[in-house]
């Protein structure tokens, strides 16, 4: 842990005290949703507000975890975990940081609720209790060995400049300034929804002055025009390089391309509610019950999907086809559950059983802007259910829109992209799979109301387990039933590429959780 800390240390301090300022700009596909870092677990918010806050634990590029503004932490007894705080770390105020700020940020996550709540990862969180100002005693409902992994996300605001802030006015506050105070290498400078977002270096950080004395991110959705602008100079770099411009990008020299494998898996999830409001006959009447809740008709859906197509075809070569909902890297991984492949006939077969010969009418939504490749295989995959005789349509829209329409419960289905960022599959299990109980701060994620007594005793079994090889076993054993189940349908993992103008900046590889942070980014010398 202490070498990975001394290279973070050194990566921020590189070529400081270089006589131009240097500013990073940096095109991104999407960008944070608010200022207010509890706002939504969103990658693309946590990535870009990373910057100015900072969480009690990190992750590393491979998901390895390491000490954040926690410099150590150990298991007291059953339910009580022990983190000590890095002494003399600032607020961009000039206030310190200390074990109040972190019980004022719990406190924060565990009422606040968003369109993807961080809430999931305070979820065991019973009490906290204060030993000193650099202790803290966190105390759960039952063991929960991976903890520390859930801490990557806990971000730490200023218990003093968030006092008295409401979940009605939360949102302003941040978003002009007035609270957005953290410990992070980089101050808040000024947001523009959709936009643009700009950090000025944070001299006084306790890891080191960074490189970069100013950071601009630039939200360029739009595919083509991020290319645009990177080869016309008006960024530096860009994260998400298009599949299809790739090739053509690797033969010009004056730029770097890096390419990396990510956790983030496209996935196509059922409605499982008794009425769903998207799903009608053909003609358009009323179906009389909700065709997802037949294991047959999601045995037809699985069986209409060619996932070598979707990765090679639909996402470029930029994908690779996946069987389960966590990637092979991932604590608890499957290796015994095969990747399905199609078979369109047996689908129809299926379907005829289920009642549904003349098959039925239905969208398949999907995002069509957060991750490489997600409006490609949301329009395949309408394309491949319709070869069953199922009516499609393509309903691809923004993130944004798509999110909260997921948590109005508006949506019949939802194609989109989930990363284990914790690197352990309990995380993806819990918030996915697991009967949504509101107590238990369980299921947070399950929008789509399906519940099966089996696979919560599973999922609480693996939240308490401490032996690893025993938590290991459980997990598995959560995959292989989600698999039977088909709750969600896992399609394929997202591949992704960064591409920077080497006359200005360098990267030496890219992040399995595919985030893209300015110190994980070289000024080149003498610009």
């Amino acid at each position: 842990m202490r070498r990975n800390l001394l290279a973070f240390a050194a990566a921020t301090a590189v070529m400081a005290g270089s006589a131009t300022a240097q500013t990073l700009t940096m095109g991104v596909r999407a960008g944070p949703e608010s200022m207010d870092p509890h706002f939504t677990a969103t990658g693309t918010h946590a990535e870009a507000l990373m910057h100015v806050f900072e969480t009690l634990t990190r992750s590393g590029d491979q998901l390895q975890i390491e000490p954040g503004l926690a410099e150590s932490w150990r298991v007291v007894d059953a339910t009580t975990w022990e983190f000590k705080l890095r002494r003399g770390v600032k607020f961009h105020d000039g206030s310190e940081m200390t074990a109040e700020d972190v019980v004022a940020s719990i406190r924060r996550m565990q009422t606040l609720s968003g369109p993807n709540p961080t809430r999931i990862y305070v979820r065991r969180i019973t009490d906290v209790r204060v030993v000193d100002p650099y202790t803290l005693h966190i105390i759960t409902g039952g063991p929960s060995p991976t903890l520390p992994n859930d801490f990557i996300r806990l971000f730490v605001v200023s218990a003093r400049a968030t006092a008295g802030l409401t979940p009605e006015n939360s949102n302003e506050a941040f978003n002009g300034g007035r609270v957005t105070i953290g410990t992070g290498p980089y101050r808040f400078d000024a947001w523009t929804p959709r936009e643009v977002f700009s950090m000025n270096r944070f001299d006084e950080y306790w890891g080191g002055r960074p490189a970069w004395a100013r950071h601009v991110r630039r939200e360029i959705p739009n595919d083509a025009n991020r290319v645009a602008q990177l080869r016309t100079g008006q960024v530096d770099m860009i994260v998400r390089v298009p599949a299809a411009d790739i090739a053509t990008l690797e033969r010009d020299r004056s730029l770097q391309i890096v390419k990396a494998d990510t956790v983030y898996v496209f996935n196509f999830q059922f409605d499982f509610r008794e009425n769903s409001p998207q799903l009608s006959a053909r003609d358009g009447s009323r179906l009389a019950s909700n065709p997802y809740r037949d294991p047959r008709v999601r045995e037809a859906i699985d069986l209409a999907i060619d996932r070598r197509a979707l990765a090679e075809v639909a996402m470029e070569g930029m994908g690779t086809p996946q069987g389960q909902m966590v990637t092979p890297n991932i604590f608890g991984f499957n290796p015994n559950l095969p990747i399905p492949t199609p078979n369109i006939a047996r689908a129809r077969e299926l379907l005829a059983q289920a009642g549904f010969p003349n098959g039925f009418r239905m969208p398949v939504n999907f995002t069509n802007d957060r991750l490489p490749g997600d409006r490609g295989v949301g329009t395949a995959l309408a394309q491949m259910l319709a070869r069953i005789g199922i009516e499609v349509q393509a309903a691809g829209q923004p993130a944004a829109v798509v999110f909260p329409q997921r948590t109005r419960g508006e949506l019949s289905n939802m194609m989109a992209g989930w990363g284990t960022l914790t690197g352990e599959a309990s995380y993806t299990y819990s918030s996915n799979f697991h009967t949504n109980n509101p107590q238990l701060r369980l299921g947070a994620f399950n929008w789509h109301g399906y519940s099966n007594p089996e696979m919560d005793r599973l999922i609480q079994a693996s939240e308490f387990e401490l032996d690893d090889a025993k938590r290991r076993e459980i997990l598995q054993q959560i995959g292989a039933l989600a698999a039977r189940e088909r709750i969600a349908l896992p399609l394929a993992s997202v591949n992704s590429a960064w591409a920077l103008r080497r006359d200005r900046a360098t990267m030496s590889g890219g992040r399995a959780d595919e985030e893209t942070y300015a110190w994980n980014v070289t000024p080149v010398a003498g610009r």
